[in-house]
């Protein structure tokens, strides 16, 4: 079945069905793995461009108060300060930093509005850190979805922080789920963003951090091919999807004869931004020719869960050594650490580790907390 038999709304609702399935079998995998002690209750434009919100707030802190739909002692975060000034406690405040995907589901309904603390266009670097940092969404989500606590957080912590959209296939530019069309046309919204944030600002690169395919295989294609590198100085890379099995889906092309290929074909044909991450894709070859390797001259970092059930294998993320990679492992010296691939996007640690990667002269030490996976309520 090819992209140009099928009508634009049949590959928009072909893409939808394949993410709801995928999702499935990702939360069934998960279950199945059995994570020590947990167990599972619950978890803008219409083009491949990106598009960054320039209506974002001017104020000096960007956006300061989460939506009322996002508000409420559901979502506010423990001992938050608001009098607190910008880098003494980032975790705390000025903003609020709710580190519970709550916040990021409430937040869906409206896509295009940035999170708080992002794109305050008026923002001037400071000496201290002269980057500003443009975040990266992953697979099916938007800026609002995936960055409400990450955005305020970097916002305390005293950098200029950008988010945009980008890859959406469906025909209104407030769809919930977005980053599904191709890997090229998103890394080409990467690139657009990218340079839109350092005319704003002045700025001579800027610093990435994204999660999953945010963190991976879309800023890696972006340094590689498209001449990013010379733009980057540090790549931060959440969960990074780097060539994955796509929680083992990729196996139902070979696994049932003319059905799985049929599926999986019609998925790729809807929504490429999801097979185009598959370790064997013509993309992943394209991005990862020698294995899971670094741009060269981009300090990269990359932050991994044993317990990633998305991109599997989940060491595949750990890029080769070299002496601008770190690699941490999540469960090294804390095995209270339960997070699996969607609960590392709101992870106080593993923000933690984003910033001591973003200014490793001043790294702080991580300390080890109990983790659940999906949500903090997930027991």
């Amino acid at each position: 079945m090819s992209r140009r038999s099928l009508s634009r709304p049949a590959r928009i609702a072909i893409a939808l069905a394949g993410s709801i399935a995928l999702g499935g079998s990702i939360i069934g995998n998960a279950a199945a793995q059995s994570v020590p002690g947990a167990s599972i209750g619950s978890e803008g434009s219409g083009d491949s461009v990106g598009s960054v919100d320039q209506g974002g707030s001017t104020g000096s802190l960007g956006s300061t108060e989460l939506s009322d739909s996002v508000s409420g002692s559901l979502f506010s975060p423990p001992e938050f300060d608001p009098d607190l000034e910008i880098g003494e406690d980032p975790t705390r405040g000025p903003l609020p930093v709710p580190f519970n995907i709550s916040a990021g589901v409430s937040a869906m309904l409206a896509p295009n509005t940035p999170p708080p603390g992002a794109n305050d266009w008026n923002c001037e670097p400071s000496p201290e850190h002269p980057r500003p940092v443009v975040l990266v969404n992953p697979t099916s989500t938007t800026q609002a979805l995936a960055f409400q606590a990450g955005a305020p957080l970097l916002k305390n912590a005293g950098y200029c922080v950008f988010t945009y959209n980008y890859g959406n296939i469906a025909p209104v530019s407030g769809s919930a789920f977005q980053a599904l069309d191709d890997i090229p046309s998103a890394a080409q919204a990467l690139s657009d963003t990218v340079d839109q944030v350092l005319e704003a600002t002045g700025a001579d690169q800027v610093d990435l951090v994204g999660h999953s395919q945010g963190g991976g295989i879309t800023p890696d294609y972006y340094l590689k091919l498209l001449g990013g590198a010379e733009k980057v100085h540090t790549k931060v890379g959440i969960s990074p999807s780097t060539g994955t099995t796509l929680s083992e889906f990729a196996f139902l092309r070979s696994l049932i004869p003319v059905i799985g290929p049929l599926v999986f074909g019609s998925l790729g044909g809807s929504a490429a931004g999801l097979t185009d991450q598959v370790f064997d894709s013509e993309v992943a070859k394209q991005v990862y020719p020698d294995g899971t390797t670094a741009a060269p001259g981009v300090e990269t970092t990359a932050i991994v869960t044993h317990y990633d059930w998305v991109v599997t294998p989940y060491d595949r993320q750990f890029y080769a050594e070299a002496d601008n990679v770190t690699n941490i492992d999540l469960q090294e010296g804390c095995p209270e650490d339960l997070s699996e691939h969607i609960s590392t996007l709101y992870s106080e640690r593993a923000w933690r580790y984003v910033l001591n990667a973003l200014d490793p002269e001043n790294a702080q030490e991580v300390p080890c907390m109990p983790v659940a996976p999906f949500a903090p309520w997930v027991r």
